[in-house]
């Protein structure tokens, strides 16, 4: 909703950036309201660069000089605050290394192979699906693991499965027919109830992107 920002932290973010939205989620689910300003990645605004000169999304402006600009500490900031799923029980390191290391790799090389030419060597189709088939290797390690409970971590959901899923997400969505089509039941069940989830769609709603002068939009439950 939109009304009078009180001091509360301001936080950059892309709504389809995959690292914005595990963010928002975590801290959505641990009661923290923060003023969003959505970010257009390709004019990003300077007040933001002067928070975070990296120029990534999301940045967790605290208005005092201090800022967090890594997607799993502004996760792990919230839920140390207030986590009342348990989420931190779930707190998988490898896991989530694996994701955002060479899932991540493959996931970028499959949906953008344009951006990678030294890499693709001239034949970008070759290149794209064999990081198709990189990935899919690491969702048949998730699949076996889901295979034995309903999340990542146990039966509820928890940091590991928020941290992954939109990464899965974006993964499926490159070529959703293809994607149905594999043998991958318990990743495509985990999938769809994370995308059918109120906290998914609490965070996903549209804004325009922020500019200096705009009216704060206040971001939490």
């Amino acid at each position: 909703m939109t009304e009078t920002a009180p001091s509360v932290p301001v936080l950059y973010s892309f709504r389809r950036c995959p690292y914005a939205m595990r963010a928002r989620m975590a801290l959505w689910i641990a009661g923290e309201t923060v003023e969003l300003r959505e970010v257009k990645l390709a004019a990003k605004p300077p007040e933001m660069l002067e928070a975070s000169p990296k120029g990534t999304v999301p940045v967790l402006d605290f208005r005092d000089g201090s800022v967090i600009d890594e997607s799993l500490a502004i996760m792990r900031w919230a839920l140390h605050r207030n986590d009342p799923e348990g989420w931190l029980a779930g707190d998988d390191e490898a896991l989530i290394a694996r994701n955002d290391g060479p899932f991540k790799r493959a996931l970028d090389r499959y949906k953008y192979p344009t951006r990678y030419p030294d890499e693709a060597g001239g034949d970008e189709e070759t290149f794209r699906l064999d990081h198709r088939t990189h990935g899919l290797a690491v969702l048949h390690d998730l699949d076996a693991r889901l295979g034995s409970s309903a999340q990542l971590c146990g039966d509820s959901r928890a940091l590991a499965d928020i941290a992954l899923f939109p990464f899965v997400r974006q993964f499926a969505n490159t070529d959703r027919e293809w994607f149905d089509a594999q043998g991958l039941p318990h990743v495509q069940e985990w999938l769809e109830g994370h995308l059918a989830s109120d906290l998914f769609a609490s965070v996903m709603p549209k804004f325009a992107p922020w500019k200096a002068g705009d009216e704060p939009v206040l971001f939490g439950p």
